[in-house]
């Protein structure tokens, strides 16, 4: 199945380069832009895409007004923002968005985000992840799960936000190795995608401020 998906930015640039981003991608393909969020909410309800990619500051409506719009549609908002403000953060997924991620990101979590909010799971960038999970205090009193010393390098990894090219050239691997520790890491943590190891990181004892 193709994901059908409506690009909501006021820059036409960054409408553009998401543009050729996601086109190239086998199983998406951008079927609107929009240039501000009330454009982005009539246009979503009128042809109803599959994700909608907002941004939070646009003229007109705010990329949380489009969540809330598109909230109990079927229609998935994922927020693609310059701006990690934790208020902006607490009011996209308290209205119901379906991942948060930062334009610096870089392309690979822009589809992962999409890819996960389709699958019904949410993405949020890293650099988010490991601020929210500081905040809840989240308890260590959990299962414990004997990883290799080679998965628990990666584990603080991705707990500290970075990429699988990042690890991979950090640790002097191939970023398909990288990607088969992080298959294995998950089979033994029971999490779904990295922001969920980077919460049982965090939740562990496995990263630290």
């Amino acid at each position: 199945m193709v994901t059908r998906i409506l690009i909501a930015d006021d820059q036409e640039g960054i409408r553009s380069a998401f543009r050729l981003i996601l086109d190239a991608q086998p199983d998406m393909t951008v079927v609107a832009e929009a240039a501000d969020g009330r454009t982005a909410i009539d246009t979503a309800k009128a042809i109803r895409p599959d994700v909608v990619l907002a941004d939070i500051r646009m003229p007109g409506a705010d990329g949380i007004e489009v969540t809330r719009a598109l909230a109990g549609t079927g229609i998935r908002v994922v927020i693609v923002t310059t701006f990690g403000l934790d208020e902006y953060v607490h009011a996209a997924l308290g209205n119901g968005a379906d991942g948060f991620i930062l334009k610096r990101s870089g392309p690979t979590l822009l589809i992962e985000a999409i890819r996960a909010a389709m699958n019904g799971d949410m993405l949020i960038s890293p650099q988010l992840t490991v601020r929210l999970l500081r905040e809840r205090g989240l308890p260590r009193e959990m299962p414990n799960v004997v990883l290799t010393e080679r998965e628990d390098e990666i584990v603080a990894m991705v707990a500290y936000g970075q990429t699988n090219a990042e690890i991979a050239a950090e640790l002097f691997l191939s970023p398909g190795t990288v990607k088969n520790h992080i298959a294995s890491i998950q089979r033994k943590t029971g999490a779904r995608n990295r922001v969920a190891i980077a919460a049982w990181a965090w939740a562990t004892g496995r990263a630290e401020p």
